[in-house]
């Protein structure tokens, strides 16, 4: 099966700020989020996201990293960029950029659990409804059923933009 075209460039841009609008109005209250994106698409996905959060509302972003080993996650800790946000009373965003079994993400929740937050949120570019594990997304782009056998690519690059169906 060829590559097809699932989101453009200008509608994961619409959906970046549809989320962040969405991120301002559940926690408008709030002055600071952290977002910690997902090594990977997840990261570039987590970088447009601040940037939008940013414009669209007054909430200082702090950006960091999640490193986790996407294909043998189970014993392996999710590593933070930078432990100084494990500050109690924070707002945490983890980012990523496709939600499938929900094995990476709930590996990149694991950093966040020893410290009492103000509250610990996910986001995903596409959710595609194949859940394994007990976790969902409090913020979704796209959420689409897709087989077990097909895959989808987010590429957030220039060259090639895009979401694909693989």
């Amino acid at each position: 099966m060829a590559n097809a075209s699932v989101l453009t460039p200008e509608q994961i841009n619409q959906k970046v700020n549809r989320i962040a609008m969405q991120v301002y109005e559940r926690n408008h209250t709030a002055t600071s989020v952290v977002l910690a994106g997902v090594v990977g698409q997840g990261l570039k996905f987590a970088q447009r996201l601040a940037k939008a959060i940013e414009t669209l509302s007054p909430i200082k972003v702090t950006l960091v990293t999640v490193q986790v080993d996407k294909q043998s996650p189970v014993g392996k800790r999710a590593l933070l960029s930078d432990d100084s946000v494990l500050q109690e009373g924070a707002l945490v965003l983890v980012v990523d950029d496709v939600l499938n079994s929900g094995r990476t993400l709930i590996h990149a929740l694991e950093p966040f659990l020893g410290t009492q937050l103000k509250a610990l949120q996910t986001v995903v570019l596409v959710d595609r409804n194949h859940p394994s594990y007990p976790v969902k997304a409090d913020y979704v782009g796209l959420s689409m059923a897709t087989t077990l056998q097909e895959h989808i690519d987010v590429i957030l690059d220039e060259a090639n933009e895009g979401v694909y169906l693989n």
